[in-house]
């Protein structure tokens, strides 16, 4: 089901994917950063979850190293985070008076999303430097979404609304909940006419614990982490991306936002293999004539 594919820009070079992968996708910024670098604008983006909360920042025209700078800045004040998500919660007691169904640990995602972006942020796909769409899972209709036009903000919400932490998100009549339910690494959204598809699968799979088995937390998210690891590779065996981009981040776990210095630093090492991969791809060596 589509919203709206993301349409190629003029003088299109290549297409990008950022998958879903909670905090490990906060390593997507190098590789944008990598595309800076060679001075390479994407024709179109599409993003998954955390995938779409960065793809959508650098659509609105911010470079990766600003992203960088920016998340930077939100995780390095750890209480007003906390704050946020305290003020981001919709499960109140008020609620539970009311005869409400409060989660005290659900969040809303459009508030989350005010720390995740920088202020000034377009109201509208339209509004776009670069042709973006997201990816949604529709809950009742139990399909994936693909938004690319209408209002921006709700449709990246829907798209990270992780099911038992993030809140659903209903827009135009639709109940969204995380993208990477239905489809955690969304290349095969991109037209055809972008050009070249870089993919970046952080997905990963559950981080080993201390030998005594996972918490009903850890088993909830590591379960959904094999699933989206199963779709994805069975998208992979069907047709690959021109580029997949995996970045050293496994070891990191999903809700592992605070440790961002490090999952930057953990992708960076892969960051001049990634140029020179990007490199090769839109400039392949010709052979000679016989």
């Amino acid at each position: 089901m589509s919203d709206g594919e993301p349409g190629p820009a003029s003088g299109a070079g290549l297409g990008v994917a950022l998958g879903a992968g909670g905090a490990r996708g906060l390593a997507h910024v190098v590789l944008l950063e990598a595309l800076d670098d060679l001075g390479l604008r994407p024709a179109a983006i599409t993003g998954t979850s955390m995938g779409a909360v960065i793809g959508g920042a650098y659509a609105a025209g911010l470079s990766g190293r600003e992203l960088r700078s920016h998340l930077l800045r939100v995780f390095g004040r750890r209480h007003r985070v906390m704050a946020l998500l305290l003020e981001a919660r919709v499960g109140r007691f008020t609620a539970v008076l009311r005869g409400g169904l409060g989660n005290p640990v659900m969040v809303d995602a459009e508030l989350v999303l005010s720390a995740f972006w920088p202020a000034g942020m377009p109201e509208r796909f339209e509004d776009l430097a670069i042709p973006f769409a997201a990816v949604a899972t529709d809950f009742y209709a139990r399909d994936e979404i693909v938004i690319g036009s209408g209002a921006l903000r709700s449709a990246v919400a829907g798209s990270m609304a992780i099911p038992g932490l993030v809140r659903p998100v209903v827009r135009e009549g639709r109940t969204l909940v995380d993208g990477a339910a239905t489809n955690p690494l969304p290349y095969d959204r991109l037209p055809p006419s972008a050009g070249p598809i870089v993919a970046c699968d952080v997905v990963a799979g559950p981080v080993s614990g201390d030998g005594d088995g996972p918490t009903a937390f850890q088993a909830m998210f590591g379960s959904a982490q094999i699933m989206q690891g199963a779709i994805t590779a069975k998208m992979l065996r069907e047709r690959s991306p021109d580029l997949l981009v995996r970045p050293p981040v496994s070891d990191f776990k999903v809700l592992d936002f605070f440790a961002f210095s490090r999952i930057l630093g953990a992708a960076e090492a892969e960051r001049d293999a990634v140029k020179r991969a990007l490199e090769r791809l839109l400039d392949p060596p010709r052979t000679a004539a016989p």
